[in-house]
């Protein structure tokens, strides 16, 4: 009797810090045993931007994927919102994913400090309830699954910057420590309001200041 291979996948996000731009999460997905399929994939931070697009392609022709952007409104609005919270958000849509791509298995990047009570809050948005669920922090450093995710979510990310880019300006990575970033911000932040995470504590300081100034 022939085995059924279980179908693995495994969910990363790209994009959570930035004050600039999407969050973007991404499931790859493959037959447990065929991780060969992904070789040369690890945590997308350690890869040159050359190397997250060569095995783009290569993870995108060998596995089942699903990509999802979510943008700066959002994000916002689970930010500020009594419910929810950015941790939540990431449940709701890796759970879009894993009812999506239907696995035996879904390996997540926990961005929560309690893995169990997150697992908990995850399972409660899945269809399958049967499913195994590995939750651990930094899934993309020990999973080749969710390294694959991470590096096709990074990919995406930074396709959306170079269009933003191109359209309003050179913005840099859009993370609040990067000097172009600062810079842009303080430029534009009131020019682009659909570009900008407005929770995020360097857009409010700089509407603080706006409102201090127009009092004065």
């Amino acid at each position: 009797m022939q085995q059924i291979m279980k179908k693995v996948l495994g969910i990363d996000e790209a994009g959570r810090g930035p004050v600039i731009g999407p969050m973007v999460m991404a499931g790859v997905m493959i037959k447990e045993g065929e991780e060969y399929l992904l070789e040369g994939s690890k945590d997308s931070k350690k890869l040159s931007h050359i190397k997250r697009i060569e095995l783009d392609k290569k993870i995108k022709n060998n596995s089942v994927y699903k990509i999802i952007e979510i943008n700066p409104e959002e994000i916002d609005n689970a930010v500020n919102s009594k419910k929810m919270n950015l941790n939540w958000l990431e449940a709701h849509k890796q759970a879009e994913i894993i009812n999506f791509l239907k696995p035996d298995k879904a390996i997540i990047d926990c961005p929560s400090p309690n893995c169990k009570a997150y697992e908990k809050y995850l399972l409660e948005l899945l269809e399958n309830k049967d499913i195994k669920l590995i939750v651990e922090h930094k899934a993309d450093e020990k999973y080749i699954t969710s390294s694959a995710a991470s590096i096709i979510a990074k990919v995406r990310r930074e396709e959306i910057m170079d269009n933003i880019k191109k359209k309003y300006g050179d913005t840099g990575p859009g993370y609040p420590s990067n000097e172009t970033t600062k810079k842009f911000v303080d430029e534009n932040w009131s020019k682009y309001p659909e570009i900008f995470r407005k929770s995020w504590s360097t857009f409010k300081k700089k509407l603080k200041n706006d409102r201090q100034n127009k009092l004065f």
